[in-house]
């Protein structure tokens, strides 16, 4: 018998969606959602491509404003903000862009300083060592005066890590952060994710479609699906579910609730209208 789902740990919340709906025009994207974040966590938000699980990051960040419902991020609804609350919360948190995003026209140590320069009145002294300290947090200190052109793809997003953490964050978002990566630098990227979670007592919230990775380091896991949290539960407890769309996920499962086909007529009507014609 599976262990049915639970509901996130009984912890301080950093994050709370509360009855949101959100969407594109007049398309839905998600609907109803009610959804808390642990602090000091790793909560990982999968499901099939579309689901809106990278719309949860915008809402966070507020890139988005929902159509109804709240956004809290330490128990403030983020609507209310003006400019400078969304500044100074946004300050409070580190993105890490599904392919990092790095300025290629700035070396690897230039991008890691970026935040720093543009968000703190600190001199160049003490942004150098704070610089090759996150460098040194994600192994590539010596790689400081390379471009981004110069570094590999895992590099590359080992070194959109260390910007993401610069500012010391509450909060670091990663989406899609072991796409296009080979098994080592997949490891890698893991690996530094769950220890600096440990290392810097921040929240993290990892969009990912890797199972076998994510399953690794999340504490909680939260299912998205046609707008809606589908299931949610520890790592072990997503594996033992018996819910159709987790077990298609998690196994690579062609059969189940999301179909190989987009939805149409039958063949026999397809063919038949075109022997007609």
């Amino acid at each position: 018998m599976s262990t049915p789902p639970t509901a996130a740990p009984a912890v301080p919340v950093l994050i709370e969606l509360r009855d949101v709906t959100c969407g594109y025009g007049d398309r839905i994207i998600l609907e109803n959602v009610n959804l808390s974040v642990p602090r000091g966590k790793v909560l990982a938000l999968m499901g099939t491509s579309g689901g809106g699980k990278t719309t949860v990051l915008r809402l966070i960040g507020r890139q988005l404003q929902p159509i109804k419902g709240q956004v809290l991020f330490d128990g403030v609804d983020i609507a209310t903000l003006d400019a400078q609350g969304l500044h100074t919360m946004r300050r409070r948190m580190g993105m890490l862009f599904q392919f990092g995003a790095l300025f290629t026209d700035l070396s690897v140590f230039d991008n890691v300083a970026f935040p720093l320069r543009e968000h703190t009145n600190l001199g160049e002294s003490m942004i150098r060592d704070l610089v090759l300290m996150k460098l040194n947090a994600v192994g590539l200190r010596g790689a400081r005066d390379l471009l981004p052109s110069q570094v590999s793809g895992g590099m590359a997003r080992r070194v959109a890590l260390a910007r993401a953490i610069a500012l010391d964050p509450d909060l670091i978002m990663y989406d899609e952060p072991f796409a296009g990566l080979d098994p080592i630098s997949m490891s890698v990227a893991a690996t530094l994710i769950k220890d600096l979670n440990h290392a810097l007592g921040v929240t993290s919230i990892v969009v990912s479609h890797d199972v076998a990775e994510t399953f690794l380091i999340a504490d909680h896991i939260v299912f998205v699906a046609n707008g809606k949290i589908a299931a949610q539960g520890s790592p072990a407890e997503m594996r033992a579910s018996d819910d159709p769309l987790v077990q298609q996920f998690v196994n690579a499962q062609t059969d189940g609730p999301v179909r190989f086909h987009y939805p149409a007529v039958s063949v026999e009507e397809d063919f038949g209208a075109g022997a007609a014609r």
